[in-house]
């Protein structure tokens, strides 16, 4: 439900109807898929969703790894929004919503049954009413929207510096990882940038109102720790280079290879 909320929101737009399929292995407990609906519920509600249609369908023991589940949604799209990666510039400030790669690691974790000191929740959850205040108070300065979910932060601003032609700076000093997910990145030798997140997106903001929509977004409870990472500059186009806290440069490329945990 948050995915596919979150990315109708990063169209600028507020999703309002979902459909609801499930495929359903011959065998899975009921009690299971009950905790399965209870929770969708939650997320819709949570959300300000309707879901209106879906359907359902059985497989044999063994066919069906126990369930998958597929939404679509529907939404309306701000009056004031005017997202499009075309309408990013060089001197556009990189605007991250919260501390990077929890939910990739959570979901690690409980795949894996990998044991931590401290356990890893994860960051799930939908941008519905956040992003339609930040399009109510900055409309079209907000000039595009991405949540870092498959491959990460790091190849969402791959994909931007590839497809706008432009460079992207970031600074590693100004990055939030939480103690107990850099920890574990450390451990089992993952770069942050490249871990999956369902609860953090980027918005590339014009830089005379970012200072504003950063203070806004730390008013969310989700937000609290929201931060600038960089900016779109015009020097070595189509790369995202990272700073590092040393003072040295490195090239963030884009993610090689499968990612790990995949979630979708």
């Amino acid at each position: 439900v948050n995915g596919t909320v979150n990315d109708i929101a990063m169209c600028g737009a507020r999703a309002e109807y979902l459909s609801l399929a499930f495929v359903i292995e011959e065998g899975l407990l009921m009690t299971d898929f009950w905790e399965i609906l209870l929770s969708i519920r939650q997320a819709a509600d949570a959300a300000g969703v309707r879901i209106v249609t879906g359907d359902t369908k059985v497989v044999e023991r063994g066919k069906g790894d126990q369930i998958f589940i597929n939404t679509t949604g529907v939404g309306r799209v701000h009056p004031q929004a005017d997202i499009a990666m075309g309408r990013v510039q060089a001197g556009d400030l990189l605007i991250v919503s919260g501390p990077i790669a929890a939910h990739g690691m959570a979901i690690m974790s409980v795949r894996e049954g990998l044991e931590f000191e401290s356990t890893i929740e994860s960051d799930t959850c939908h941008f519905n009413h956040i992003i339609e205040q930040l399009l109510d108070e900055y409309g079209a300065s907000i000039h595009l929207l991405r949540d870092a979910t498959r491959g990460g932060v790091a190849t969402v601003l791959n994909e931007v510096a590839r497809d706008t032609r432009l460079g992207i700076r970031i600074h590693e000093n100004r990055l939030v990882v939480s103690e107990q997910v850099a920890a574990a990145c450390e451990l089992l030798g993952l770069d942050p940038l490249y871990v999956a997140n369902e609860g953090v997106f980027i918005a590339i903001a014009a830089p005379d109102i970012a200072d504003s929509l950063l203070a806004t977004l730390r008013g969310w409870e989700r937000g609290r720790q929201a931060f600038i990472m960089g900016e779109v500059v015009e020097q070595h186009p189509k790369q995202v280079i990272l700073k590092s806290s040393i003072g040295g440069q490195r090239v963030v490329n884009m993610l090689l290879g499968e990612q790990l945990p995949r979630i979708c």
